[in-house]
Parts: C-alpha cells; structure tokens; sequence
C-alpha cells in the first residue's frame, strides 16, 4: 500500500543521487543503466581510472554469457551494440578424462542448442568488447554521474539517507549503497557483513587459443583429475581457455614461456580443432568458493562477486551477478512506484529473499561438481559417467539441464523475460 508520509519526508532530505554504486566492472554499470532507465538517479564510483577500464587489450578474458543475461542486455539497450562481436554457443559438450589420453569413457553429455525453441544456450563475449560498450552506453544515459579514478574510504548511516567519503575527500549522500566491488567487497566489510568460503587449492589459467580448424560455436567442457578445461568458442578460430589445475601445477605453468607453455597445453586441449598458438596474455586467479552472509544491511544492498564468488566449472559467474541486478532492479521500481522509502529494511528483504535461494543452489552445485569431477577416483569416476551417460539419453532431463544452463528456469526478473 502507498504511505504518502514517506515521500514527503524524503523530499526534506538531500541526496546527490538516489542510489551510489560502488564498483565499475561489469555488474555495477549494468545495474545503473537499468536503474537509470527505470527513472532514479545513480552515482558509479571505480577507484580505477576510466582509460584503465576502457582500453585492456585482448587478454583471452570472455563470458558466457546466458541467453537470460542476453535478454538483460537487449533490454538496457546494449545487445545490438555488441552482438555482432560476439559468438553463439550452438553446442556444449561435456567429457571425462585425463591429459593425453583423452576421453576415457563413451559416456558423455551433449548439449545442441536447436532443442531449446528459443535459440542459442549463450553466446560468448570478450571483456574487451563488453566493457567498452556499458561505460560509452553510461555515458549516453541521463541520470548516470562517473567517478572514476575514486574509492570510497568511509560509509555512514544518516537518518533517511548515508554518507559516503571518498579519497579525494568528495562527500555523497544518496539513499542507497550497491556493492558491486568484488569478492573482496569493501561496500561490504563497512557495513560489518561477513563471508563464508573456502578455497579449492585450485588456480584457473587463462588465455586465448587461435587454430586452424574452425570450432563451430561449440564449447568444449574436458574433466581431468586436477580440475576442468573448457574450451569457449569466440568469434573467428579463435577460443577462450580457462584452464584449472592444483595451485602448485599452474604456478609452474605460467612461469613458463610461451613456447613452454602451448607444450603443456597441446595434451589436454587435443588435436581436434588443428595447430593452435597463443593469441593475448595469459593470467590466473585462485578459484574458491564465497558467499555474504548477507546481501544486505541497513541502506546496502550486494550485486556480482560482491554477494557471491564461485568455481568457473558451471560459467555462471557473470550470469549470477546479472540476475542480481535484474532482482534489485525490479524490486526498487516497485517500491518506488508504492512511494517507499528504496532502502527500507523490508524492500532490501525482498530482494535479499528473491536472490539468497537461488545463488545458495547455485554454489552448492558448483562446489559439488568440482569436488566430483576433479579427482581420479575410479568409484567415483564411474559414477559420474554413467550419470553423465543417462542424463544424455534422457531427452527431457537434458533439455531441463539446457534451459537452466540458459538462465531461464526459477523465478525471472521481468528483465530477464
């Protein structure tokens, strides 16, 4: 029900937007695109300067990018931006084995994107492209104020509103805090929330392959004993490797040269797709599991890695966080348009609600099938290709796979629709 008390109250208040987003990678912008076209005013502060987050090179780093986030994006008017520069996924396969010796069972899952009537499971998408195209689309979008090259030193509650210090020593008062600022989220630690998480004595490797052979927009999931290899077509030959090993092994790996370390590769990737080379940089990050023991707090809400990080082995990561601001997004349209105050306990448990279940399984699932997969347990191994096996044989157990793999089961946020 409206309270027309609430708004008249507010409006004594003086706020220099009605939400400040703290964090400018991925996350953080979309949700202020979206909020921006939702009719409230958003601040996005980044510590790093915009030139920095605008111009990376090509470093292999790409997303998965679901066919839901597809939607997200297509609704914040991004997609026709960037669509062309990306690469549908068409099929995903999965198998089981070691290095060098490929494949060790006929059971695998294969996943073929015409089963699903509404097209691709994804498409992938370089950050080289995805980046760009949200800060040039911030700055198309009235009600967007950028500060880069800034970070956030203190956060207060005030009545009806907070405060927030950054380095420079400029004050911001808004209505609501998002913490869209990673894993290590200082939006968060601020407001005295704490994490829950382990680490997998993993490190992912990460490049990009060219090869002669073309991929056919197939992505290529290859389960071996220290962890997975996925093979992610992008546009041309051209693939994206995230590639987990023990952290001893990989630290190993990438001290290697280049030369070196296409030798290491070449066994696990296989010969299928011809001669490949590197193309980029190579990086690495731990992999490990985190969640916030709450996603919100009094006038704070958490998107993205923010609320939750998890294992690659399911390439939800992106998508999660995209579904997030999808959430927030819708919940704080509907209390704005009930005159609400937007960080009121009760609308932030909405959000909260919407998102802890879904993000709970999702963590759970990705955790199991890392601890699953990575390892050379006959029993286990056994076990897993033949469920691997029967869920391939079972078309509608394997279309329910596709269409969660797609983003689209649970309850969608209208953004996502």
């Amino acid at each position: 029900m409206d309270n027309p008390a609430i708004p008249a109250i507010l409006s004594g208040m003086k706020h220099d937007s009605d939400i400040v987003i703290v964090g400018g990678g991925l996350n953080g912008p979309a949700l202020a695109l979206a909020l921006a076209q939702s009719g409230l005013s958003v601040t996005i502060v980044d510590a790093l300067p915009e030139p920095v987050r605008k111009n990376a090179a090509f470093d292999g780093r790409a997303y998965a990018l679901a066919l839901a986030s597809v939607r997200l994006l297509r609704a914040i008017g991004l997609w026709d931006t960037i669509a062309a520069q990306t690469q549908p996924m068409l099929e995903i396969k999965v198998s089981d084995g070691r290095a060098g010796d490929g494949p060790l069972s006929p059971f695998l899952l294969h996943f073929e994107h015409a089963e699903l009537e509404e097209g691709p499971m994804g498409h992938m998408c370089e950050d080289r492209v995805l980046r760009p195209a949200l800060l040039d689309a911030m700055k198309k979008t009235s009600g967007i104020t950028q500060i880069s090259g800034d970070a956030v030193t203190t956060q207060t509650i005030e009545a009806g509103g907070t405060q927030l210090t950054l380095a420079s020593g400029k004050l911001l008062r808004t209505r609501l805090i998002v913490g869209a600022d990673g894993r290590n989220s200082g939006t968060g630690a601020r407001a005295g929330i704490r994490r829950t998480g382990w680490g997998y004595g993993q490190t992912a490797l990460v490049c990009a392959i060219a090869h002669d052979r073309p991929h056919h927009g197939i992505a290529h999931q290859f389960f071996m004993p220290p962890g997975p290899l996925a093979i992610l077509p992008l546009p041309g030959n051209v693939s994206s490797i995230v590639w987990s090993e023990s952290d001893k092994t990989a630290a190993e790996f990438a001290a290697l040269s280049d030369t070196d370390f296409l030798h290491v590769l070449r066994p696990r990737f296989g010969d299928f797709l011809g001669e490949i080379s590197l193309t980029g940089k190579r990086y690495t990050y731990p992999l490990g599991l985190t969640v916030a023991n709450s996603f919100v707090a009094p006038r704070v809400a958490l998107v993205g890695d923010a609320a939750h990080g998890m294992h690659p082995i399911a390439g939800q990561g992106l998508n999660a966080g995209l579904r997030d601001v999808a959430a927030l997004c819708q919940v704080l349209g509907e209390a704005r348009s009930r005159g609400e105050d937007l960080a009121a306990p009760d609308v932030l448990e909405r959000y909260q609600r919407w998102r802890r279940f879904d993000v709970a399984a999702l963590a759970m699932t990705t955790d199991f099938s890392n601890r699953l997969f990575s390892n050379d347990n006959p029993l286990l191994r056994a076990v897993r290709d033949i469920g691997m096996g029967a869920i391939n044989a079972a078309p509608p157990l394997r279309r329910a796979l596709m269409r969660e793999a797609a983003g689209l089961t649970g309850d969608l946020p209208d953004l996502m629709r």
